[in-house]
Parts: structure tokens; sequence; C-alpha cells
């Protein structure tokens, strides 16, 4: 069985690895697949941010009236009490702590773009968890074929002589 993995972009005949050299490229691999797939997750909970931003700002702003208060978020954990300005205008992240002040369509705009651009993002990085994920199979598959191989050929060894 001639299977091939990638290792820095060039193929690799896996049956000419020892089980030791199988070993490590299994651990990199985990290690890859690990950190790709909580990358996933970290990409999959900002686009759920950004749509229920979108969904706030199509249906709550135009519910909101200027004598309401309201809570308004300073840290995770921390609400302090406020009252609208302009529920047609909106503060948003644009990112490192910076805030634009923006009217509620160019806002909606703008979390439109966001949950698209990561969309693409998640269905690329989806694509390559999948790739690592395969190449990870063949590794295993390939190192539980040496190691069946080296406990067969080392029982009967001592029984031939």
């Amino acid at each position: 069985m001639a299977s091939r993995g990638q290792q820095q972009g060039e193929a690799v005949d896996l049956n000419t690895l020892s089980a030791q050299q199988l070993s490590a490229v299994k651990k990199q691999l985990d290690g890859e697949v690990e950190h790709l797939s909580s990358s996933y997750a970290q990409l999959a909970a900002a686009q759920a941010k950004f749509k229920e931003c979108l969904r706030i700002v199509k249906s709550g702003s135009s519910s909101l009236d200027k004598d309401k208060s309201i809570l308004v978020p300073l840290t995770n954990s921390l609400y302090v009490k406020g009252r609208i300005a302009d529920p047609d205008r909106v503060l948003v992240d644009v990112g490192t702590g910076f805030y634009v002040e923006k009217d509620t369509k160019s806002a909606a705009e703008f979390y439109e773009a966001k949950v698209k651009e990561l969309a693409g993002n998640i269905q690329g990085l989806e694509g390559i968890v999948q790739a690592k994920t395969n190449n990870l199979r063949v590794v295993e598959e390939v190192l539980r074929q040496k190691v069946l191989a080296q406990g067969s050929s080392g029982a009967a060894a001592p029984a031939s002589s």
C-alpha cells in the first residue's frame, strides 16, 4: 500500500518511515488538527456574534425610543443604565477597540459583510481540517500496520530459534 502524507508541501511515502517517525508525524498532525479545530470554533463563535449584532441592528433599533432606558455593557459582566440618544444611529465596534458611529443601514451592511467574510473563512478552514483529519487517519492506519507487523515478526523470531 503506497500511502502518502503531506509534510511541508511534499509527498512522503509513509511505508518508508519507521514507527517512531510515524508517531512523530501523527503527533504533529494531532496538534495541527486540534489547533485548526479550535480556530474553526472561534470563527464560528465570531460569526454568531456578528449575526446577533445584525439581528439587533435590523430589529432592535426600530423598537427603541429616546425615553426608554437600556443597559450598556462596559465589560462582559458589568453593565450601566443608559438612554438612547438617537435610535437610528449606533456605535459599531470595527476592531481593536475602535468604534464608529453609523446609521442602522450602514451598520447592517457592515455586519452582513463580516458574516459573509467569516462564512468564506469557515468554509476554507473546514476543507483544511478535513484534509488534515484524512491525513491523520492514513498515518494512524500505516502506524497501526507497522506496529502489528513488528509484533508478529517479534513473536515469530523466538519460535524459529
